[in-house]
């Protein structure tokens, strides 16, 4: 074992070799219960997930502690289980809007996203993450500007999987490729890119164009900046790979990125790196020469200002030489005329002509955005660390107390009424979010990050895919203690803290360092200190082991596959069984993601979910609500289940579990085979059951295909086929009637996949099957699209047949439900009829119209 010595001649530092240690040293120094418990804004109460999957963290500020945990429960709100075969992925906003991929996935804030998730303790997320934006169909990896490649690589650097890497290398050469294909302009060397594409949409570029929105195409420092780390760390790939003409290939065009924006986007005059024009343009009579930087043309040609918080974003990727003068823009960062603020920094800066605050989405000309915080935030810490400006060697016009203090204001900035909370932008002198806060939509927003912060910056572990591990901690000596705890890098359980001291965790003042219960480092300041750790204690878990069967999660169902199905026999208004089974869990009761039994008069209600097929089932986890009163867990629940459709209902035993809300709880089986699953709650005396999601896990081999659809279903048509045919009284212009028989069935808003009345102005609207020849039918199934808003499950649904030319009402209708329910499956079972035509009718509920995202026709 080997220790490096890496601050400044005035270090102290004691390294003690692994050996001279016993092997029941203490590491931890942090309770995680007592750690979890001390928070009070928890709404997921899973401290068994968290004491498995996060590090732990403290400081005597109690701001980032707090928002240390609450980003990692806003992590678990966004953590989606897509599909069997695709794994985890992470949502941007809750709500999974429609200009989102497959399972909600935005490109836009992917590198931060995967660099938060690298310091899970274990890999799958990460790795499973990665994969997706390559092998998942609708995945849309350039539809907005990120840094895939190098977060790819980052999370190599905590966990390194040299096999799962280099599996990745050729979609990550696809994916450069289809960016220069798009986006490089050869004869300037630059790649460009809009403002709105490049996840910053209203900016004081875009708005001296025609189109304010999507104008003002150019050659951004940013999306410059990515592409350079992109190419980077395929270089670094390949040399894994043994594939040295490709690391060639990337090292000069991260070369020649580096030498241009460094030529052409910097501004000598005004210190900084800013945009350059792609194209001529033209506003209000000002032109706008092509290849000239912000106001170097146009109306405020000239002007001193233009400054926008990308001009930093270089250094977030060490692309600025050390050698250049280039840090000095870095004044600017806290000076309040220019980007301080209270609860920024400003996306522009202060005095800038364009500057403008505005209470709606989604301007980038001044409003305080985590996303570019965190950007500025990551560039600010490589400045400081770099080893060029360390031990006085070079005077910076920032320091670690400048770190520290944007930091604390980040953390303030996670606040709404007291409590911590993230909306998409805030006003920078009152971090209100007004404005950038819609419901159902912006809450917890991922589109930043925090916790890499504390770790790489605060903390100071630098990543790397080296056996050396270096701390240059930003912490400042006048902190009397800080710790963090739990953390799993390169396959060793680490701990880092300083103790002023050595009154907070009883171990000696100073810095310590532990690796696997040993201490590795010491220093008696709070100076860098650099280790070299072994080898991995264990090998790292490949996510693509080719052959290996792995857990997976069958009850999921987003790709509107038939099967997974499920169905409850009590369905509180505005929930949904569906939501059960759709990858996402939170507990919060706005907005929902829930199916609850309120209003059910039984003493208990079931839950039903059909696999299609006989499963390998090893594992339940049922997310449990607990609202505090009407939505409680429930007294007890029982499981049966069968192995086809046709054989009769088994026990399935299971230990004694008591359920809890606010968390998962899992139940241990030994492997069973099933394909239906019945879980009945018994309702407790103070309030009914309700879920956030069921997992059914077993054990499986990929690629994993889908359940067969039933035959029989008469309404379905498959693409090539002009009969089965639906016609509708009205299709709302943002739908398509054909979608209501393809055989796909989706109750959210995405993928988009239905037939609605939407602004129809008839109380009744119908929608109409015609077969090719006449049918037998007794049986129709509309699987209702409700949205809680313009489309809502009907007051009333009846049926009707052609007989002629008269349309007649079947005889005997029952319904199941007997009320319209959203969210579900509607059988409207009746006296059979031969027909060529037959149709549902719809009447509408209040001001609401109806729809569905399919629509059955059964024989019997």
């Amino acid at each position: 074992m080997r220790f490096k010595h890496v601050a400044a001649c005035m270090l102290v530092c004691c390294l003690v070799p692994l050996s001279q240690f016993s092997a029941t040293a203490e590491a931890q120094v942090l309770d995680a219960k007592a750690q979890f418990q001390r928070q009070t804004f928890w709404v997921n109460k899973d401290w068994d997930w968290y004491a498995e999957n996060i590090p732990l963290f403290e400081c005597p500020d109690e701001d980032i502690t707090t928002t240390w945990y609450y980003r990692w429960e806003l992590m678990t709100r966004h953590l989606t289980y897509g599909s069997p075969n695709s794994g985890y992925s992470f949502t941007e906003f809750i709500d999974r809007p429609f200009w989102s991929g497959a399972y909600g996935a935005i490109s836009c804030p992917a590198g931060h996203q995967l660099y938060e998730a690298r310091w899970m303790r274990k890999p799958t997320v990460a790795n499973d993450y990665s994969r997706y934006w390559f092998r998942t169909p609708g995945a849309q990896p350039r539809n907005y500007s990120t840094w895939l490649a190098d977060a790819v690589w980052a999370v190599h650097e905590v966990h390194p999987d040299e096999a799962f890497v280099k599996d990745l290398l050729a979609d990550l050469v696809r994916n450069y490729e289809g960016w220069e294909a798009r986006h490089f302009v050869p004869e300037v060397g630059l790649f460009w890119q809009t403002g709105h594409d490049d996840g910053m949409e209203f900016n004081i570029n875009s708005r001296q164009t025609q189109d304010i929105l999507r104008g003002a195409p150019g050659f951004r420092p940013s999306f410059n900046a990515y592409m350079y780390a992109d190419a980077l760390a395929i270089a670094k790939i390949a040399r894994l790979a043994g594939n040295d003409a490709v690391a060639k290939s990337y090292e000069a065009k991260a070369a020649s990125l580096k030498s241009l924006v460094e030529a052409k986007l910097w501004d000598a005059r005004r210190g900084f790196f800013l945009q350059m024009y792609r194209n001529d343009e033209e506003r209000d009579g000002h032109k706008i020469q092509k290849l000239t930087r912000t106001y170097e043309s146009g109306q405020f040609a000239g002007s001193e200002h233009g400054r926008e918080l990308i001009g930093y974003v270089p250094w977030q990727f060490n692309l600025p030489s050390t050698d250049k003068g280039f840090e000095e823009s870095w004044k600017y960062l806290t000076d309040r005329h220019y980007f301080a603020a209270d609860f920024g920094p400003t996306t522009v800066e202060r005095h800038d002509p364009m500057f403008l605050l505005q209470k709606s989405c989604c301007w980038w000309s001044g409003q305080s955005w985590p996303y570019a915080t965190s950007q500025t935030l990551k560039a600010l810490a490589n400045v400081l660390q770099n080893s060029a400006f360390r031990g006085g060697n070079k005077r910076l016009p920032v320091s670690n107390r400048d770190y520290v203090a944007l930091l604390q204001t980040y953390s303030k900035s996670h606040r709404k009424n007291g409590r911590p909370y993230l909306a998409e932008a805030l006003h920078p002198d009152t971090g209100s979010f007004e404005g950038h806060d819609g419901y159902n939509h912006s809450e917890h927003y991922f589109h930043s990050g925090f916790c890499d912060l504390v770790v790489t910056g605060l903390v100071g572990i630098r990543p790397s895919d080296s056996r050396t591990l270096e701390i240059v901690p930003l912490a400042t000596e006048d902190w009397p203690w800080f710790a963090l705890d739990h953390l799993q890098y390169h396959g060793h359980e680490l701990t880092v803290f300083w103790d002023r001291d050595g009154s907070r965790y009883g171990k000696g003042a100073g810095l310590h360092v532990f690796a696997n219960g040993r201490e590795v480092a010491h220093s008696v300041s709070l100076q860098p200190v650099s280790v070299e750790l072994p080898g991995p204690s264990s090998p790292a878990a490949t996510a693509d082991d080719a052959g290996k069967p792995l857990a997976v999660n069958f009850a999921v169902n987003n790709d509107g596959d038939y099967f997974p199905q499920i169905t409850a026999t009590a369905v509180q208004s505005g929930t949904s069984p569906a939501k059960l089974i759709d990858g996402n869990y939170w507990y919060d009761l706005h907005p929902p993601n829930r199916w609850t039994s309120l209003g059910s008069t039984s003493g208990e209600d079931s839950v039903v979910i059909d696999l299609g097929i006989a499963r390998p089932i090893h594992t339940i986890r049922l997310y449990v609500l607990d609202d505090g009163k009407d939505i409680v867990p429930p007294k007890n629940f029982r499981v049966r289940y069968r192995d086809d459709d046709q054989s009769s209902w088994k026990d399935l035993p299971t230990t004694d579990v008591a359920l809890r809300g606010s968390m998962a709880n899992t139940i241990t089986l030994q492997e069973t085979k099933l394909r239906q699953i019945e879980l009945t709650f018994v309702h407790a005396e103070n309030g009914r059951t309700g879920l956030t999601e069921i997992e059914l896990w077993g054990d499986a081999v990929r690629p994993i295909s889908p359940a067969p659809a039933p035959k029989g279903n008469l309404a379905f048509r498959a693409a090539s086929s002009e009969f089965p045919r639906l016609t509708a009284s009205h299709t709302s212009r943002y739908d398509r009637v054909e979608m209501a028989n393809d055989g796909r069935i989706v109750f959210g808003a995405t993928p988009h996949n239905r037939w609605t009345s939407y602004e129809s102005p008839n109380k009744v609207d119908w929608l109409e099957l015609e077969f090719d020849e006449p049918k037998q039918i007794g049986r129709i199934v509309t699987l209702i699209y409700d949205d809680g808003g313009g489309v809502q499950a009907p007051a009333s649904l009846s049926v009707e047949w052609q007989d002629g030319d008269k349309w007649q009402k079947v005889n005997e209708l029952m319904t199941n439900p007997q009320k319209p329910t959203g969210g579900v499956a509607n059988t409207l079972a009746f006296a059979p009829v031969t027909a060529r035509r037959i149709r549902v009718l719809f009447e509408h509920k209040g001001n609401s119209r109806s729809g569905v995202t399919e629509l059955e026709a059964w024989k019997e």
